[in-house]
Protein backbone atom coordinates (compact mmCIF):
# COMPACT_ATOMS: atom_id res chain seq x y z
CA UNK A 1 0.00 0.00 0.00
CA UNK A 2 2.84 2.41 0.84
CA UNK A 3 4.41 1.68 -2.55
CA UNK A 4 1.15 2.52 -4.33
CA UNK A 5 0.83 5.77 -2.36
CA UNK A 6 4.40 6.68 -3.27
CA UNK A 7 3.73 6.09 -6.96
CA UNK A 8 0.50 8.09 -6.66
CA UNK A 9 2.56 11.09 -5.52
CA UNK A 10 5.78 10.66 -7.52
CA UNK A 11 4.28 9.92 -10.94
CA UNK A 12 2.19 13.13 -11.14
CA UNK A 13 5.15 15.13 -9.78
CA UNK A 14 7.50 13.80 -12.48
CA UNK A 15 4.89 14.40 -15.19
CA UNK A 16 4.37 17.99 -14.03
CA UNK A 17 8.13 18.60 -14.13
CA UNK A 18 8.24 17.22 -17.68
CA UNK A 19 5.35 19.46 -18.70
CA UNK A 20 7.07 22.51 -17.22
CA UNK A 21 10.23 21.61 -19.14
CA UNK A 22 8.20 21.29 -22.35
CA UNK A 23 6.46 24.62 -21.73
CA UNK A 24 9.85 26.35 -21.57
CA UNK A 25 10.73 24.68 -24.86
CA UNK A 26 7.51 25.89 -26.49
CA UNK A 27 8.18 29.42 -25.27
CA UNK A 28 11.61 29.25 -26.91
CA UNK A 29 10.19 27.79 -30.13
CA UNK A 30 7.75 30.68 -30.44
CA UNK A 31 9.89 33.35 -28.83
CA UNK A 32 8.87 35.94 -31.43
CA UNK A 33 5.22 35.26 -30.75
CA UNK A 34 4.10 36.00 -27.25
CA UNK A 35 1.00 33.78 -27.20
CA UNK A 36 2.84 31.06 -25.23
CA UNK A 37 3.15 33.50 -22.34
CA UNK A 38 -0.46 34.66 -22.44
CA UNK A 39 -2.75 33.77 -19.56
CA UNK A 40 -5.23 31.91 -21.78
CA UNK A 41 -2.49 29.70 -23.24
CA UNK A 42 -0.95 28.92 -19.85
CA UNK A 43 -4.37 28.07 -18.43
CA UNK A 44 -5.18 25.78 -21.35
CA UNK A 45 -1.75 24.15 -21.20
CA UNK A 46 -1.90 23.33 -17.49
CA UNK A 47 -5.53 22.24 -17.63
CA UNK A 48 -4.67 19.74 -20.38
CA UNK A 49 -1.68 18.57 -18.35
CA UNK A 50 -3.83 18.01 -15.26
CA UNK A 51 -6.49 16.27 -17.37
CA UNK A 52 -3.99 13.78 -18.83
CA UNK A 53 -2.47 13.04 -15.42
CA UNK A 54 -5.95 12.58 -13.96
CA UNK A 55 -7.09 10.10 -16.62
CA UNK A 56 -3.85 8.16 -16.11
CA UNK A 57 -4.52 7.83 -12.38
CA UNK A 58 -8.20 7.03 -12.95
CA UNK A 59 -7.26 4.33 -15.48
CA UNK A 60 -5.00 2.65 -12.95
CA UNK A 61 -6.84 3.14 -9.66
CA UNK A 62 -10.56 3.62 -10.37
CA UNK A 63 -13.41 1.37 -11.42
CA UNK A 64 -14.04 1.53 -15.15
CA UNK A 65 -14.51 -0.85 -18.06
CA UNK A 66 -11.56 -2.27 -19.98
CA UNK A 67 -12.62 -0.30 -23.04
CA UNK A 68 -12.74 3.05 -21.25
CA UNK A 69 -9.46 2.35 -19.46
CA UNK A 70 -7.82 1.31 -22.71
CA UNK A 71 -9.02 4.47 -24.47
CA UNK A 72 -7.78 6.71 -21.64
CA UNK A 73 -4.40 5.00 -21.41
CA UNK A 74 -4.03 5.18 -25.18
CA UNK A 75 -4.76 8.94 -25.14
CA UNK A 76 -2.25 9.47 -22.35
CA UNK A 77 0.54 7.46 -23.94
CA UNK A 78 0.29 8.85 -27.46
CA UNK A 79 0.49 12.33 -25.91
CA UNK A 80 3.38 11.18 -23.76
CA UNK A 81 5.09 9.80 -26.86
CA UNK A 82 5.10 13.29 -28.39
CA UNK A 83 6.45 14.73 -25.14
CA UNK A 84 9.31 12.23 -24.96
CA UNK A 85 10.45 13.08 -28.49
CA UNK A 86 10.21 16.79 -27.75
CA UNK A 87 12.04 16.51 -24.42
CA UNK A 88 14.95 14.85 -26.22
CA UNK A 89 15.33 17.91 -28.46
CA UNK A 90 15.13 20.26 -25.48
CA UNK A 91 17.77 18.20 -23.68
CA UNK A 92 20.07 18.36 -26.72
CA UNK A 93 19.70 22.13 -26.83
CA UNK A 94 20.37 22.44 -23.10
CA UNK A 95 23.49 20.30 -23.47
CA UNK A 96 24.65 22.43 -26.41
CA UNK A 97 24.16 25.63 -24.49
CA UNK A 98 25.92 24.21 -21.42
CA UNK A 99 28.95 23.27 -23.52
CA UNK A 100 29.02 26.75 -25.06
CA UNK A 101 28.77 28.24 -21.58
CA UNK A 102 31.77 26.22 -20.41
CA UNK A 103 33.80 27.23 -23.47
CA UNK A 104 33.03 30.92 -23.11
CA UNK A 105 32.92 31.06 -19.33
CA UNK A 106 36.27 32.80 -18.94
CA UNK A 107 36.44 34.43 -22.33
CA UNK A 108 35.16 37.63 -23.82
CA UNK A 109 33.36 36.57 -26.95
CA UNK A 110 30.32 37.40 -29.04
CA UNK A 111 26.96 36.14 -27.90
CA UNK A 112 26.96 32.46 -28.96
CA UNK A 113 23.25 32.59 -29.70
CA UNK A 114 23.84 35.10 -32.51
CA UNK A 115 24.84 33.95 -35.95
CA UNK A 116 27.44 36.62 -36.82
CA UNK A 117 25.09 38.69 -38.86
CA UNK A 118 23.62 35.81 -40.85
CA UNK A 119 19.87 36.22 -40.80
CA UNK A 120 18.43 32.87 -39.76
CA UNK A 121 16.45 31.30 -36.96
CA UNK A 122 18.52 31.26 -33.74
CA UNK A 123 19.71 27.76 -33.05
CA UNK A 124 17.66 27.24 -29.86
CA UNK A 125 14.48 28.36 -31.59
CA UNK A 126 15.24 26.11 -34.55
CA UNK A 127 15.80 23.04 -32.35
CA UNK A 128 12.58 23.66 -30.42
CA UNK A 129 10.56 23.86 -33.66
CA UNK A 130 12.33 20.80 -35.03
CA UNK A 131 11.39 18.98 -31.82
CA UNK A 132 7.72 19.76 -32.38
CA UNK A 133 7.91 18.28 -35.87
CA UNK A 134 9.82 15.23 -34.63
CA UNK A 135 7.22 14.61 -31.92
CA UNK A 136 4.39 14.97 -34.43
CA UNK A 137 5.81 12.31 -36.78
CA UNK A 138 5.04 9.24 -34.58
CA UNK A 139 1.59 10.68 -33.80
CA UNK A 140 0.86 10.97 -37.52
CA UNK A 141 2.07 7.43 -38.14
CA UNK A 142 -0.12 6.12 -35.33
CA UNK A 143 -3.17 7.96 -36.65
CA UNK A 144 -2.48 6.80 -40.21
CA UNK A 145 -1.93 3.14 -39.35
CA UNK A 146 -4.05 2.37 -36.28
CA UNK A 147 -7.13 1.22 -38.22
CA UNK A 148 -5.05 -0.98 -40.54
CA UNK A 149 -4.30 -3.35 -37.66
CA UNK A 150 -7.93 -4.13 -36.84
CA UNK A 151 -8.19 -7.03 -39.29
CA UNK A 152 -4.50 -7.91 -39.62
CA UNK A 153 -4.88 -11.30 -37.92
CA UNK A 154 -1.76 -13.13 -36.87
CA UNK A 155 -1.31 -16.80 -36.04
CA UNK A 156 1.03 -17.37 -33.10
CA UNK A 157 2.35 -20.91 -32.57
CA UNK A 158 3.13 -22.00 -29.02
CA UNK A 159 4.51 -25.30 -27.76
CA UNK A 160 3.04 -26.29 -24.38
CA UNK A 161 5.18 -28.78 -22.48
CA UNK A 162 3.34 -30.85 -19.87
CA UNK A 163 5.24 -33.52 -17.90
CA UNK A 164 2.05 -35.44 -17.05
CA UNK A 165 0.52 -35.32 -20.52
CA UNK A 166 -0.92 -38.71 -21.55
CA UNK A 167 0.74 -40.15 -24.63
CA UNK A 168 -2.52 -40.04 -26.61
CA UNK A 169 -2.52 -36.22 -26.40
CA UNK A 170 1.11 -35.70 -27.35
CA UNK A 171 1.00 -33.48 -30.45
CA UNK A 172 -2.63 -32.44 -30.05
CA UNK A 173 -3.28 -28.93 -31.41
CA UNK A 174 -5.48 -26.38 -29.65
CA UNK A 175 -6.67 -23.12 -31.22
CA UNK A 176 -7.57 -20.12 -29.10
CA UNK A 177 -9.38 -16.89 -29.86
CA UNK A 178 -10.60 -14.38 -27.32
CA UNK A 179 -12.39 -11.04 -26.93
CA UNK A 180 -14.36 -10.94 -30.16
CA UNK A 181 -16.36 -7.87 -29.05
CA UNK A 182 -18.79 -8.29 -31.93
CA UNK A 183 -20.45 -4.92 -31.28
CA UNK A 184 -17.28 -3.08 -32.29
CA UNK A 185 -16.81 -4.52 -35.78
CA UNK A 186 -17.21 -2.16 -38.71
CA UNK A 187 -16.95 -4.88 -41.34
CA UNK A 188 -18.33 -8.39 -41.01
CA UNK A 189 -16.63 -9.26 -44.29
CA UNK A 190 -13.16 -8.33 -43.02
CA UNK A 191 -13.52 -10.28 -39.79
CA UNK A 192 -14.27 -13.47 -41.74
CA UNK A 193 -10.63 -13.66 -42.77
CA UNK A 194 -9.58 -14.40 -39.21
CA UNK A 195 -12.10 -17.22 -38.90
CA UNK A 196 -10.76 -18.81 -42.07
CA UNK A 197 -7.19 -18.46 -40.79
CA UNK A 198 -8.22 -20.29 -37.62
CA UNK A 199 -9.93 -23.08 -39.58
CA UNK A 200 -6.92 -23.42 -41.87
CA UNK A 201 -4.82 -24.42 -38.85
CA UNK A 202 -6.89 -27.63 -38.59
CA UNK A 203 -6.67 -27.76 -34.80
CA UNK A 204 -8.15 -30.64 -32.82
CA UNK A 205 -9.84 -28.41 -30.24
CA UNK A 206 -10.71 -24.70 -30.08
CA UNK A 207 -11.02 -22.50 -26.98
CA UNK A 208 -12.86 -19.19 -26.83
CA UNK A 209 -11.95 -17.29 -23.66
CA UNK A 210 -14.72 -14.72 -23.28
CA UNK A 211 -16.13 -11.32 -24.26
CA UNK A 212 -18.26 -12.23 -27.23
CA UNK A 213 -19.97 -8.81 -27.05
CA UNK A 214 -19.46 -5.31 -25.63
CA UNK A 215 -22.59 -4.91 -23.58
CA UNK A 216 -25.60 -6.88 -24.77
CA UNK A 217 -26.17 -10.20 -26.49
CA UNK A 218 -28.05 -8.71 -29.44
CA UNK A 219 -24.69 -7.45 -30.80
CA UNK A 220 -23.75 -10.99 -31.78
CA UNK A 221 -26.68 -11.39 -34.17
CA UNK A 222 -24.90 -9.76 -37.10
CA UNK A 223 -21.85 -12.05 -36.79
CA UNK A 224 -23.33 -15.29 -35.50
CA UNK A 225 -23.30 -16.90 -38.96
CA UNK A 226 -19.56 -16.14 -39.22
CA UNK A 227 -18.67 -17.79 -35.92
CA UNK A 228 -20.96 -20.75 -36.52
CA UNK A 229 -18.19 -21.88 -38.86
CA UNK A 230 -15.73 -22.22 -35.98
CA UNK A 231 -15.63 -25.98 -35.53
CA UNK A 232 -13.05 -28.55 -34.42
CA UNK A 233 -13.06 -32.37 -34.40
CA UNK A 234 -12.90 -32.60 -30.59
CA UNK A 235 -15.12 -29.60 -29.94
CA UNK A 236 -15.17 -25.86 -29.31
CA UNK A 237 -15.18 -24.89 -25.61
CA UNK A 238 -16.07 -21.40 -24.45
CA UNK A 239 -16.52 -19.24 -21.37
CA UNK A 240 -18.02 -15.84 -20.56
CA UNK A 241 -16.01 -12.66 -20.08
CA UNK A 242 -16.87 -9.63 -17.99
CA UNK A 243 -18.68 -7.96 -20.91
CA UNK A 244 -20.94 -10.94 -21.56
CA UNK A 245 -23.11 -10.58 -18.44
CA UNK A 246 -24.77 -7.30 -19.40
CA UNK A 247 -23.27 -5.50 -16.40
CA UNK A 248 -22.33 -2.45 -18.50
CA UNK A 249 -25.80 -1.88 -19.94
CA UNK A 250 -28.79 0.05 -18.66
CA UNK A 251 -31.63 -2.42 -18.25
CA UNK A 252 -35.22 -1.38 -17.49
CA UNK A 253 -35.71 -4.38 -15.18
CA UNK A 254 -33.72 -7.19 -13.62
CA UNK A 255 -35.75 -9.55 -15.75
CA UNK A 256 -34.48 -7.85 -18.92
CA UNK A 257 -30.88 -8.27 -17.81
CA UNK A 258 -31.51 -11.90 -16.92
CA UNK A 259 -33.07 -12.46 -20.35
CA UNK A 260 -29.94 -10.97 -21.93
CA UNK A 261 -27.79 -13.52 -20.11
CA UNK A 262 -30.08 -16.37 -21.15
CA UNK A 263 -29.76 -15.17 -24.75
CA UNK A 264 -25.97 -15.22 -24.37
CA UNK A 265 -26.06 -18.88 -23.34
CA UNK A 266 -28.32 -19.60 -26.31
CA UNK A 267 -25.94 -17.79 -28.68
CA UNK A 268 -23.08 -20.10 -27.68
CA UNK A 269 -25.39 -23.08 -28.15
CA UNK A 270 -26.49 -21.81 -31.58
CA UNK A 271 -22.86 -21.54 -32.67
CA UNK A 272 -22.23 -25.07 -31.47
CA UNK A 273 -19.84 -24.00 -28.72
CA UNK A 274 -19.80 -25.86 -25.41
CA UNK A 275 -20.14 -23.07 -22.83
CA UNK A 276 -18.47 -23.99 -19.54
CA UNK A 277 -19.87 -22.25 -16.47
CA UNK A 278 -17.94 -23.47 -13.42
CA UNK A 279 -17.72 -27.00 -14.75
CA UNK A 280 -15.44 -29.33 -16.65
CA UNK A 281 -15.36 -31.74 -19.55
CA UNK A 282 -13.33 -34.90 -19.98
CA UNK A 283 -11.57 -35.16 -23.30
CA UNK A 284 -10.90 -38.80 -24.24
CA UNK A 285 -8.50 -40.23 -26.82
CA UNK A 286 -7.64 -43.96 -26.95
CA UNK A 287 -8.93 -44.49 -23.43
CA UNK A 288 -6.80 -41.68 -21.95
CA UNK A 289 -8.20 -38.42 -20.59
CA UNK A 290 -7.43 -34.82 -19.78
CA UNK A 291 -9.67 -32.16 -18.27
CA UNK A 292 -10.97 -28.92 -19.76
CA UNK A 293 -12.30 -26.63 -17.04
CA UNK A 294 -14.15 -23.36 -17.54
CA UNK A 295 -15.38 -20.76 -15.06
CA UNK A 296 -17.35 -17.54 -15.09
CA UNK A 297 -15.50 -14.24 -15.00
CA UNK A 298 -13.22 -13.74 -12.01
CA UNK A 299 -11.19 -10.54 -11.83
CA UNK A 300 -8.87 -9.56 -9.00
CA UNK A 301 -9.64 -5.86 -9.40
CA UNK A 302 -12.79 -4.75 -7.63
CA UNK A 303 -14.25 -3.18 -10.77
CA UNK A 304 -14.57 -6.61 -12.40
CA UNK A 305 -17.07 -9.23 -11.20
CA UNK A 306 -16.14 -12.45 -9.45
CA UNK A 307 -18.77 -14.77 -10.86
CA UNK A 308 -16.51 -17.78 -11.31
CA UNK A 309 -16.48 -20.63 -8.81
CA UNK A 310 -13.32 -22.67 -9.08
CA UNK A 311 -14.45 -25.06 -6.38
CA UNK A 312 -17.30 -26.15 -8.65
CA UNK A 313 -15.14 -26.46 -11.76
CA UNK A 314 -12.54 -28.74 -10.14
CA UNK A 315 -15.05 -31.15 -8.61
CA UNK A 316 -14.52 -34.67 -9.90
CA UNK A 317 -11.22 -33.90 -11.65
CA UNK A 318 -8.73 -35.31 -9.13
CA UNK A 319 -8.04 -38.37 -11.29
CA UNK A 320 -7.24 -36.36 -14.42
CA UNK A 321 -3.47 -36.11 -15.09
CA UNK A 322 -3.73 -32.75 -16.90
CA UNK A 323 -6.16 -29.91 -16.28
CA UNK A 324 -6.57 -27.01 -18.71
CA UNK A 325 -8.48 -24.02 -17.34
CA UNK A 326 -10.36 -21.38 -19.34
CA UNK A 327 -10.65 -18.17 -17.29
CA UNK A 328 -11.12 -14.81 -18.98
CA UNK A 329 -9.21 -12.45 -16.69
CA UNK A 330 -5.48 -13.24 -16.29
CA UNK A 331 -5.36 -11.64 -12.83
CA UNK A 332 -7.30 -14.71 -11.65
CA UNK A 333 -4.20 -16.86 -12.16
CA UNK A 334 -1.95 -15.14 -9.64
CA UNK A 335 -4.73 -14.18 -7.22
CA UNK A 336 -6.48 -17.55 -6.86
CA UNK A 337 -5.24 -20.31 -9.15
CA UNK A 338 -1.58 -20.36 -8.07
CA UNK A 339 -2.17 -20.19 -4.29
CA UNK A 340 -5.26 -22.43 -4.12
CA UNK A 341 -5.30 -24.73 -7.14
CA UNK A 342 -1.83 -26.15 -7.85
CA UNK A 343 -3.47 -28.97 -9.83
CA UNK A 344 -4.20 -26.57 -12.71
CA UNK A 345 -1.51 -27.07 -15.36
CA UNK A 346 -2.33 -24.30 -17.84
CA UNK A 347 -4.76 -21.39 -17.76
CA UNK A 348 -5.98 -19.76 -20.99
CA UNK A 349 -7.05 -16.10 -20.77
CA UNK A 350 -7.68 -12.90 -22.72
CA UNK A 351 -9.20 -9.65 -21.44
CA UNK A 352 -6.20 -7.27 -21.68
CA UNK A 353 -6.15 -6.76 -25.50
CA UNK A 354 -2.49 -5.83 -24.97
CA UNK A 355 -4.23 -2.43 -24.66
CA UNK A 356 -4.30 -2.56 -28.51
CA UNK A 357 -1.12 -0.51 -28.34
CA UNK A 358 2.50 -1.49 -27.86
CA UNK A 359 5.41 -3.45 -29.25
CA UNK A 360 5.43 -7.22 -29.68
CA UNK A 361 8.32 -9.14 -31.20
CA UNK A 362 9.59 -12.69 -30.56
CA UNK A 363 12.21 -11.37 -28.13
CA UNK A 364 10.56 -8.29 -26.66
CA UNK A 365 7.13 -6.93 -25.83
CA UNK A 366 5.86 -3.80 -24.12
CA UNK A 367 2.53 -2.09 -23.65
CA UNK A 368 1.22 0.41 -21.11
CA UNK A 369 -1.14 -2.34 -19.92
CA UNK A 370 1.83 -4.02 -18.20
CA UNK A 371 1.54 -1.35 -15.50
CA UNK A 372 -1.91 -2.74 -14.71
CA UNK A 373 -1.52 -6.50 -15.31
CA UNK A 374 1.45 -8.69 -14.44
CA UNK A 375 0.49 -11.23 -17.12
CA UNK A 376 -0.91 -9.43 -20.15
CA UNK A 377 0.28 -11.09 -23.41
CA UNK A 378 1.84 -14.45 -24.23
CA UNK A 379 3.08 -17.35 -22.12
CA UNK A 380 4.09 -17.10 -18.46
CA UNK A 381 5.26 -19.73 -15.98
CA UNK A 382 5.27 -19.94 -12.18
CA UNK A 383 6.98 -23.15 -11.05
CA UNK A 384 4.98 -25.97 -12.68
CA UNK A 385 1.97 -23.84 -13.68
CA UNK A 386 1.54 -21.83 -16.88
CA UNK A 387 -0.79 -19.17 -18.26
CA UNK A 388 -1.26 -17.90 -21.78
CA UNK A 389 -2.87 -14.49 -22.41
CA UNK A 390 -4.31 -13.96 -25.88
CA UNK A 391 -4.44 -10.25 -26.88
CA UNK A 392 -7.80 -10.64 -28.57
CA UNK A 393 -9.58 -11.09 -31.87
CA UNK A 394 -11.62 -7.88 -31.80
CA UNK A 395 -11.25 -4.44 -30.32
CA UNK A 396 -12.89 -2.14 -27.79
CA UNK A 397 -12.60 1.45 -26.66
CA UNK A 398 -10.85 2.95 -29.67
CA UNK A 399 -11.03 1.59 -33.23
CA UNK A 400 -7.40 0.71 -33.72
CA UNK A 401 -4.50 -1.59 -32.99
CA UNK A 402 -0.90 -0.45 -32.96
CA UNK A 403 1.66 -3.22 -32.52
CA UNK A 404 -0.77 -5.51 -30.68
CA UNK A 405 -2.38 -7.15 -33.69
CA UNK A 406 -5.45 -9.42 -33.43
CA UNK A 407 -4.35 -12.89 -32.43
CA UNK A 408 -5.14 -16.50 -33.24
CA UNK A 409 -3.09 -18.78 -31.02
CA UNK A 410 -2.27 -22.38 -31.91
CA UNK A 411 -0.88 -24.58 -29.13
CA UNK A 412 0.84 -27.90 -29.66
CA UNK A 413 0.80 -30.11 -26.57
CA UNK A 414 4.06 -31.91 -25.92
CA UNK A 415 4.83 -34.46 -23.22
CA UNK A 416 7.82 -33.75 -21.03
CA UNK A 417 9.73 -30.77 -19.66
CA UNK A 418 10.28 -27.59 -21.65
CA UNK A 419 13.81 -27.81 -23.10
CA UNK A 420 14.24 -24.09 -22.43
CA UNK A 421 14.05 -24.78 -18.69
CA UNK A 422 16.96 -27.22 -18.94
CA UNK A 423 19.21 -24.80 -20.80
Amino acid sequence: MQGNALYFILVPLVLIIIDYYILRGLQTAFIKRQFTRKKWFLSLYWLSSIFLITILLLSIYSKMSVGARGAFLFLFFITFLFKIFYVLFIAVDDLRRFIIYLIHKNKTSPDPEKDNGFKSIPRSEFLMKAGILAGAVPLYLIKHNMSKGLYDYRVIDVNLYLPNLPKAFDGMRIGQISDIHSGSFHSVHNMQGGVQMLLDQKTDVIFFTGDLVNGQTSEVNRVIDVFKKVKAPLGVYSILGNHDYGDYGNWPTYAAKDKNLQDMHQAHKTMGWDLLTDEHRRLKIDGQELGILGIGNWGQMSRFPKYGKMEEAVKGTDDLPVKLLLSHDPSHWRAEVIPKYPQIDVMFSGHTHGMQFGVRTPGFQWSPIEYVYTEWAGLYREKHQQIYVNVGYGFLGYPGRIGMLPEITVFTLKAGEDPALKA
